[in-house]
């Protein structure tokens, strides 16, 4: 059982289950892995945070960890969570910190960790680190000398490297667009609006004023409500959400209906099928995806791989069946041509390419794609209950019979979340009805059995 990572880094509500203690760890910990790595050489660690008032706290507390233990930060100021992994990989640092709790609320926080390579750190390197975490005592009884410890320096001009990698992954410019940006009061408020203006569009963006307690309230790729009522107002060409620290998109055509990860790796596939970019014919996605892709996909000859919930699975079955494009329903999509993480504005620039080079509209692209009807409930349990439904014969004896219930008319997904105290419930059939009938008998037995 893990101890402090979970599927996407450490996370927790700030100061109380992501503590300062939490963190003031963590850097002591990967500071020692990072310089026994390295053979006592001098470490570099990149770190950069999303708008969150407790991003401050954490970051002091990791950087004394860090500096302590003798290893230099450049610290690249609010950034995306991409933005993070390409500068890490670009500036040949050791590793890359993300002070974010992604979509979460402003109270909770989170710090992802990622290799030199700009890739999440694998399981095996987590739990070695989880390991130091709990010997703090032993690894500091020698500390260095006080002329020896890390410097920490701001440089957030390493902020251009990652907008000029991302203006060059596109071929052309976007005049004579015009487009909405939904930049959820998180780290792409500065991000996105340069680079569709760099690119020649007509740009309104929206939410793009973070306080340090707006972050993904009641906006962003969680809640594109608003983007959808202002996309049509202004007869937008589409609108584009991220989510607090812009590894994730959400999409709305110009008749304000939202358009999820799922049809927009399907666009991005078809075309990408089209200039013999696809590798292998085949795209990722997880478990979560709808089955009315799946056939889409298959009508167009492409492959649909599945994986766990979670990008790290998504990444990992992309690179063993080396495939080019995944992602997930949320809009966490990976581009490996191009990024070794998840980036809403990356893909957000590579969805708008697709629409010019087609010349049509988002809708028009989507059309064909014919979901079933799906619902998901996320249920509030105990958190400590939550790893152990699938040990709950209550549960998984309901589960069966309603399963045998919908045998060839739908499915039925079960799952935790990584980072909240939730249980998901979907379900996923051809009639409406059937499906909110058997989601919310199964979230009951859920709730009664591990609330």
């Amino acid at each position: 059982m893990r101890r402090y990572f979970g599927t996407d880094g450490i996370r927790g509500e700030a100061n109380r289950e992501l503590t300062v203690d939490v963190a003031l760890r963590l850097g002591y910990a990967l500071g020692y892995y990072l310089k026994n790595k390295n053979n006592g050489k001098k470490v570099k660690v990149i770190m950069g945070s999303d708008t969150r008032r407790s991003g401050y706290m954490l970051r002091s507390a990791l950087t004394a960890g860090l500096n302590s233990m003798g290893v230099d930060i450049d610290f690249v100021g609010v950034i995306s969570t991409p933005a993070v992994a390409y500068i890490t990989k670009a500036k040949e640092a050791d590793a890359g910190i993300m002070i974010s709790a992604s979509h979460n609320p402003a109270k909770d926080n989170g710090l992802k960790v990622f290799g030199g390579n700009g890739y999440k750190l694998p399981d095996e390197v987590e739990e070695e680190i989880e390991n130091l975490m709990d010997s703090v005592e032993e690894i500091t009884k020698n500390p260095i000398a006080g002329d020896e410890v890390g410097r920490f320096k701001y440089a957030e001009d390493e902020y251009y490297l990652y907008r000029d990698h991302l203006l060059n992954s596109v071929k052309g410019d976007f005049a004579g667009m015009k487009i909405i940006v939904d930049a959820a009061n998180g780290s792409a408020y500065r991000i996105a609006r340069e680079v569709f203006l760099a690119l020649g569009a007509e740009v309104v963006v929206i939410n793009d004023a973070p306080n340090g307690t707006n972050i993904n309230v009641k906006c962003g790729s969680t809640h594109p409500e608003i983007l959808a009522k202002v996309v049509v107002g202004y007869e937008a060409d589409l609108g584009l959400a991220y989510d607090g620290d812009a590894d994730r998109l959400m999409a709305v055509d110009r008749n304000g209906n939202i358009v999820d990860g799922d049809k927009i790796i399907a666009t991005l596939a078809l075309l990408m099928k089209k200039k013999g970019e696809l590798k292998g014919n085949k795209v990722v996605t997880t478990v979560m995806s709808n089955m009315g892709l799946e056939n889409y996909l298959k009508d167009n000859d492409i492959q649909l791989l599945r994986a766990s919930v979670g990008d790290r699975y998504v990444l990992e079955k992309m690179i063993a069946e080396e495939v080019g494009i995944g992602g997930e329903q949320s809009g966490h999509i990976i581009l490996l041509d191009y990024a070794t993480t998840g980036d809403g504005v990356l893909t957000s620039l590579k969805l708008v390419e697709a629409l010019r080079d087609e010349k049509k509209h988002l809708d028009e692209m989507v059309k064909d794609i014919k979901d079933w009807p799906q619902k998901l409930v996320n249920v509030v349990v105990d958190n400590k209950k939550k790893n152990i439904w699938n040990q709950n014969k209550s549960i998984t004896d309901f589960i069966a019979v309603k399963e045998k219930e919908m045998e060839g008319l739908g499915r039925v997904l079960v799952r935790t979340s990584g980072t909240e105290p939730l249980v998901r419930v979907m379900v996923e059939g051809k009639d409406m009805a059937m499906v909110e009938k058997v989601v919310n008998e199964i979230a009951e037995v859920v709730k009664k059995e591990l609330a």
